[in-house]
């Protein structure tokens, strides 16, 4: 385990392009936890992932139909691209029995699958995951990433 790096985001589209950077470092099987408050930046990550591992579609908040699954297209360097699933865990409430009904397990296995609001409940999906802290400062949209890779 590495120590927690940090990144200053003065920009969604610095948001962004920080989601991309890090997707060139995942792989399917990945688990990555996304944790903030509301406007904190977790969709414009996602988004940014999303383009990194070059999946198809339209990235949203899956807020209120929880989960989306998105097909692998092309990554931007020309290499197959790797499938999404991205979760949004705040209207679980730490129901796990709801959790297990998403098959998330299942879905790690050929994707890369990122969770908002995830800290605290789907940890033990997978025996190391990435997460990343997203603080946003107050009238401001300067945010400030905090992340590590947890085994």
């Amino acid at each position: 385990m590495a120590d927690p790096q940090q990144r200053v985001l003065t920009t969604v589209e610095d948001t962004e392009a920080f989601g991309r950077e890090l997707a060139a470092t995942l792989r399917e099987g990945d688990l990555v936890v996304l944790d903030g408050p509301l406007g904190a930046g977790k969709t414009a990550l996602t988004r940014g992932i999303a383009a990194g591992l070059g999946v198809l579609g339209r990235v949203s908040s899956p807020t209120f139909i929880i989960a989306r699954a998105h097909k692998a297209g092309q990554r931007p360097d020309g290499t197959p691209g790797v499938a999404l699933v991205h979760v949004d865990a705040y209207r679980l409430a730490g129901d796990l029995d709801e959790l297990d009904a998403l098959d998330l397990d299942t879905d790690l296995h050929h994707a890369v699958v990122v969770v908002e609001w995830g800290k605290g409940v789907v940890e033990h999906l997978s025996e190391r995951h990435l997460r990343v802290q997203l603080a946003r400062e107050p009238e401001s949209d300067v945010r400030t990433a905090i992340w590590e890779w947890i085994e």
